[in-house]
């Protein structure tokens, strides 16, 4: 590969860095074409971004976008792919997913970067199944915004609710 090559995809890998919040490396080497396929798949059905890259373009890479942390940067050996995704934890569920479905223990999570944080390796493959994404979060407060509404309005529609209805209408008829 000539340097305007190499440069060409440190860009690109940059620019691919920056627009995506989340990204997880992983190692997949090992599959064979069949589950490669499979994986790939499933990332474009989950809107996840899958590439194959060279670990010193990806340190480059990473460098230029300020997010070379030196733990991220220390598992950049032996074979990488990066997972890029909006959601934080869409790749996390796809991979333990996957595993389940194919009964392999491949893609192995070297780390991930999920909302500036950095986790390493396996282990942390749980932690980051239990993120919640910004939708969920969003959800959980309007259900709890909601709550108190609804045990209002069940109150009134419920038995106490008539006589509480009742005694409204009474006063509003005694005001006229």
């Amino acid at each position: 590969m000539r340097k305007e090559e190499k440069s060409e995809v440190i860009k690109s890998l940059a620019d691919q860095l920056g627009s995506y919040t989340h990204f997880y490396l992983a190692d997949i080497s090992g599959m064979n074409a069949e589950q490669t396929a499979a994986l790939r798949r499933s990332c474009f059905e989950k809107d996840v971004r899958l590439i194959v890259v060279k670990n010193t373009l990806l340190g480059k890479a990473l460098e230029q976008t300020g997010k070379a942390d030196a733990e991220l940067v220390s598992v950049l050996e032996g074979s990488t792919s990066i997972m890029f995704s909006n959601t934080g934890n869409a790749p996390a569920k796809l991979i333990k997913a996957f595993r389940k479905d194919k009964g392999g223990d491949k893609p192995i999570l070297k780390a991930a970067y999920v909302d500036e944080c950095v986790y390493m390796g396996e282990t942390s493959l749980d932690t980051l199944v239990n993120i919640k994404s910004r939708e969920e979060l969003i959800g959980d407060i309007i259900n709890l915004l909601q709550s108190p509404a609804k045990n209002v309005i069940s109150a009134l529609q419920g038995s106490a609710g008539g006589k509480i209805s009742g005694l409204v209408k009474a006063l509003e008829n005694r005001a006229q």
